[in-house]
């Protein structure tokens, strides 16, 4: 049976270079927050994500991200309601998309919010990508062109570092990309 082996991390951890490292290593990788973006075109979630929040979040009948993203990343709760609109469209994808990935040892599933969404549980084991906080908010603010103020409320937002190293089976510190590569090779004779 394939192994589901999860990967996570905070902002600016570096999940998508271990993911599109792993990619390029023919391990199939299952981006949640990119199929989270195509499930939030669907008119069916963009119908319920309105209902929630307001007509403020549609801009020329599509779900407007960027004051989606105001809204939610300063409350918690809200986060929460929108995460509870999303999560169960990407757990139905996530399942289509294993089945054809059968003829593999293992696959990886990539999420921001693996343990908050609870897909963890879904998980063999847990790779976690992090990075000191200032690495963090450098790569988040130079990536998004943002100011550390909305960095750090997003950082508020994510459970803490301690909490997912408690719950990770494999650690991987993306501070340097040569290190990082080497810890993976050497996750990858494990796995295999």
């Amino acid at each position: 049976m394939t192994k589901i082996i999860g990967l996570t991390g905070g902002i600016g951890s570096g999940k998508t270079t271990v993911a599109n490292y792993l990619l390029e290593h023919n391990i199939p990788v299952y981006i949640a927050d990119d199929e989270a973006r195509k499930i939030t075109d669907s008119k069916k979630v963009i119908e319920k994500i309105v209902a929630l929040f307001g007509n403020e979040v549609l801009e020329n009948n599509k779900i407007n991200r960027a004051s989606l993203a105001k809204i939610v990343f300063k409350d918690k709760e809200k986060l929460a309601q929108l995460n509870a609109i999303i999560h169960p469209e990407v757990k139905k994808h996530f399942k289509k998309w294993l089945k054809n990935k059968i003829d593999h040892k293992f696959v990886v599933k990539e999420s921001a919010i693996l343990f908050e969404s609870g897909s963890y549980l879904d998980c063999d084991a847990i790779i976690l990508v992090t990075a000191p906080l200032e690495i963090r908010i450098e790569r988040t603010m130079k990536r998004d062109n943002s100011d550390r103020e909305t960095v750090m409320q997003r950082i508020n937002n994510q459970m803490s570092e301690e909490e997912k190293v408690a719950k990770s089976d494999y650690i991987i510190q993306n501070i340097s990309l040569e290190n990082t590569y080497v810890q993976l090779n050497d996750l990858l004779k494990k796995l295999k």
